[in-house]
């Protein structure tokens, strides 16, 4: 678990039984939330670090900078410009997006056109237990948090 669920009653008593017990912090997670809803927002995805590293392959990387760079105007377009295969495209696409890392804009018809909505990703891992955490910063949560209109 990279998280915890729980009132502010809860996190309050929590925060007193660590203060007298400060052992008692190593099996809880550092990050609260009142709401799943809050949590997710606030991490911006369920990816398990794993996952994300998998994920971000040195394939995918570039793909990344490709659409980035190029800012191709659909699927089709892409696999042009990447020498792959659109159902291929379209697989990877789908998973970067349940990460947070991509978006779609919508275009003429049914056409999508991918964009890369992430600024950074960043991988927490815990080697001795099982508090790893991904969390991805989009680039309108950078804007805002620097007073960035966008």
């Amino acid at each position: 678990m990279t998280y915890k669920i729980g009132t502010i009653g809860e996190f309050a008593r929590w925060t007193q039984r660590v203060v007298a017990d400060p052992a008692a912090a190593s099996v809880t997670p550092k990050s609260w939330f009142d709401t799943e809803q809050t949590a997710e927002k606030a991490l911006g995805t369920r990816t398990t670090p794993e996952a994300m590293v998998k994920l971000l392959s040195n394939e995918n990387l570039v793909l990344l900078h490709l659409i980035a760079s190029a800012k191709p105007s659909s699927m089709v377009e892409l696999a042009k410009l990447a020498h792959r295969a659109v159902s291929n495209l379209s697989r990877t696409l789908r998973k970067l997006h349940e990460a947070g890392i991509v978006d779609f804009e919508r275009g003429p018809g049914k056409t999508r056109a991918p964009r890369v909505m992430a600024s950074r990703v960043t991988l927490e891992l815990d080697l001795k237990g099982t508090n790893s955490s991904v969390s991805v910063e989009r680039q309108k949560d950078r804007d805002a948090a620097s007073g960035a209109g966008g």
